[in-house]
């Protein structure tokens, strides 16, 4: 809509940009200080070396405390990385022992997520760029210092710049997910559209959801790092940001408890005016919460609001004449779902206009839910380090092992490679392929990833992105030759290289090798001949990491069993914990009512599981996430590749139907006296279902009055539950067979 935040201002705001940039200039820094100032342009380079293998570490919405820990080890095993491949360097069988282990090691680091993966690719950039010049023995020791000097460097600049700056990057971190949110809002809107096709809508919203769930544990792991713990100005300001956030999730919540059966709606209330008005609605939402993410970014209080009375006093309107038309008789379910629409809206914009009260005023924050203060900390993401998960992978059958292979392979290949257009003397075909060869390990590094379908994305967009960087360098020396021209284009690349690599991988590379161009240029400016040797360093690396990619693959096929298994259990997890936060309610409810002493203890054990219940939310989510993303992976994928496809898609949506309808039948549970027979025995057959078991579910349940809103839900979970176990079947028996011997 034309109300939207433009995406290019949604990123100059973002945690992406301002990372970027305290990436840049902790990498830039030392070169310019020690080359500019003091004229050591080597020991700057071999700074920036040490710095830049840190700064990969440093990377913006991750856990500040995981970040830290991360940057020592990258300072400490960066050093000891840049010692071993200085000392093998002037040996030339010695450097091709040292390499493919160093690259075996490090690519082994997958082990440990996401942390240990850009923990292990830093130290395997500062291998190729120590490698990049043979150093004899007595150097080595010279060069180590310098690098650690630099990595050290940048660890300080770090720290200091997130002590200084933490509430703006608690702001950024927040506002990102809140665009997210806003996005995955709009994406929910289409299914209210009579004019759109449901199964493209569907499709959007599992990638705007999977790509929110990752975005808001980074806020999470941001926002409740530290909590307020006086009435000090710092202290509001993060009670201001951490309700921002729980109003956040609580509309998450909200939206995902409202699922229905569109293609019902559709077809019983066609050209209903209540569908349209519940997209507008949704719509203008949307376009309030991005309004509320870009203030907060920029720091303001939000002025501006798109009202949604109009319809929702419309919506009102419409099922007033609906149930004078007799629709609550004829179809009371339609009714009851189309009447949870309203209710769920209202509390939608109940929760944005709160958040945006919460930036407006700051200055007397106080939590929203003051209970949930000493239970936030357990909504953090762990990270655990140990040895034996590294030993404990070292066998055939282990991703990380393929991948690590893989990569150490390649290193080889590219090596060998090199070495021979260097004896066969065919540099001169070939410019700078030996003198250079470090880049097209660099290349393989940055392009080889675990899964297959990554690895061959990023190959086409490392390539366009070269061939358009050289071309842009080109035409930069052509047009001018001022150095001042060219420093402050080499910082803009640099700032935007980081900037975008999380975002955009081609356009990354398009900045980053316009960034190294010109470093190569101030090094050697007398001529452009680097521009043809990084071109052809690179179609050369990205050539070996294809053919390399065909060694020991791991396809995402022979993840998605567990993977659909753990969102099963999720969902199993989120329905027990939720019937028990309700039935603690209800006790709770009937003690108070009762004046019975046991209340008290019962609210304590009350918010206990309802605590429980959220953290069992956000692990659906987490799960669901990973499913969607591994499934729209193995669709990139070779098609003979591809298994269970229709299965795994109607896992996918039964899964997501499923949780949403958890959420939505809930807190209707909590709220009722008793549980009445029928629907108990509902209940405990879709239970039964997720654990694999046999279960006959009631033809019939009880629908009377407040009841009525409870038979949609409930019925979409049985019939959901039945549809599980019936694919989970199919998948998990051939899956089983044919991951034996992966292939």
């Amino acid at each position: 809509m034309a109300n939207r935040i433009p995406h290019l201002q949604r990123f100059f705001y973002s945690h992406y940009f301002f990372g970027g940039l305290r990436q840049a200039v902790g990498v830039l820094l030392p070169p310019l200080f020690l080359g500019g100032a003091l004229g050591l342009y080597d020991v700057g380079m071999i700074a920036a070396f040490g710095a830049a293998c840190v700064a990969i570490i440093d990377q913006p919405g991750g856990p500040r405390r995981y970040g830290t820990s991360g940057m020592l080890a990258a300072v400490l095993l960066g050093s000891l990385t840049a010692a071993i491949t200085g000392l093998a360097s002037s040996h030339s069988v010695l450097i091709w022992l040292v390499v493919p282990a160093l690259c075996f090691f490090f690519s082994m680091f997958t082990v440990f997520g996401k942390q240990g993966g850009l923990l292990g690719f830093a130290c395997l950039l500062l291998m190729t760029l120590t490698m990049r010049t043979p150093l004899a023995p007595h150097e080595v020791l010279l060069h180590t210092i310098y690098s650690f000097s630099g990595g050290a460097f940048y660890f300080i600049f770090s720290t200091i710049a997130h002590r200084l700056l933490w509430h703006r990057e608690e702001q950024q971190a927040l506002s990102v997910a809140l665009f997210a949110t806003a996005d995955y809002i709009g994406a929910r809107a289409q299914f209210y559209d009579p004019n759109t096709d449901l199964d493209a809508d569907y499709r959007k919203l599992i990638h705007a959801q999977s790509a929110m769930t990752e975005k808001h544990q980074a806020a999470r792991d941001t926002v409740l790092r530290e909590l307020p713990k006086g009435r000090h100005r710092s202290d509001r300001l993060r009670a201001a940001a951490l309700n921002v956030f729980i109003d956040m999730v609580a509309l998450l919540d909200s939206l995902v408890a409202t699922h229905t059966d569109y293609a019902t709606l559709r077809r019983s209330v066609p050209d209903s005016d209540v569908l349209i008005f519940a997209r507008d609605a949704l719509f203008k939402l949307s376009i309030n919460v991005s309004h509320i993410a870009l203030n907060i970014a920029r720091n303001r209080s939000v002025k501006e609001r798109n009202s949604v009375k109009a319809e929702l006093r419309a919506i009102e309107f419409e099922l007033d004449q609906y149930r004078q038309g007799g629709l609550v008789e004829r179809e009371p379910e339609v009714y009851a779902l189309l009447v949870q629409v309203l209710r769920r809206l209202r509390n939608a914009t109940r929760l944005v206009d709160r958040m945006a009260d919460h930036i407006s005023n700051t200055v007397t924050a106080e939590l929203v839910d003051m209970r949930l203060d000493k239970a936030l900390d357990r909504f953090l993401s762990r990270q655990t380090w140990r040895i034996g998960m590294l030993t404990s992978n070292l066998r055939i059958d282990s991703s990380h092992f393929r991948y690590a292979t893989r990569v150490a392979v390649a290193a080889l290949v590219a090596m060998t490679l090199n070495a021979a257009i260097s004896h066969a003397g065919l540099d001169s075909v070939m410019p700078g392929a030996g003198m250079h060869g470090y880049w097209i390990i660099l290349t393989i590094l940055v392009i080889m990833k675990p899964g297959f379908a990554l690895t061959r994305q990023r190959n086409g967009w490392r390539l366009a992105g070269t061939l358009i960087g050289c071309g842009l360098a080109l035409a930069l020396f052509n047009v001018t030759q001022s150095t001042d021209i060219y420093l402050a284009v080499l910082v803009i690349a640099c700032i935007l290289g980081y900037s975008l690599i999380q975002l955009n991988f081609m356009v990354a590379a398009v900045f980053n090798t316009l960034f190294v161009l010109l470093v190569f240029h101030f090094l050697s400016p007398s001529t452009n001949l680097v521009i043809g040797e990084r071109l052809m360093d690179t179609f050369i690396g990205c050539g070996i990491a294809l053919l390399c990619s065909y060694i020991l693959p791991w396809w995402e096929r022979n993840f998605m069993a567990s993977l659909a298994n753990a969102a099963k259990k999720a969902n199993l997890e989120l329905l027990k914990t939720g019937l028990r936060y309700a039935g603690l309610t209800r006790a709770k409810t009937a003690a108070r009512a009762l004046s019975l002493p046991e209340a008290e203890a019962l609210d304590a054990e009350q918010h206990e599981a309802e605590v429980r219940w959220r953290l069992a939310r956000k692990n659906v989510y987490i799960a669901f996430g990973n499913f969607a993303s591994a499934f729209y992976r193995m669709m990139d994928e070779p098609i003979k590749q591809q298994k269970h496809v229709p299965e795994l898609n109607h896992l996918m949506i039964q899964n997501h139907v499923l949780a949403s309808q958890i959420s939505a039948a809930i807190p209707i549970l909590a709220s009722l006296p008793v549980v009445p027979e029928g629907i108990q025995k509902s209940l405990d057959a879709v239970g039964e279902l997720l654990e694999g078991n046999d279960a006959n579910p009631p033809v019939s349940i009880e629908t009377e009055g407040e009841l009525a809103t409870l038979a949609y839900p409930l019925r979409q979970m049985v019939k959901a539950a039945q549809l599980i176990r019936q694919e989970m079947r199919g998948v998990e028996t051939d899956t089983m067979k044919a991951a034996n011997v992966p292939t």
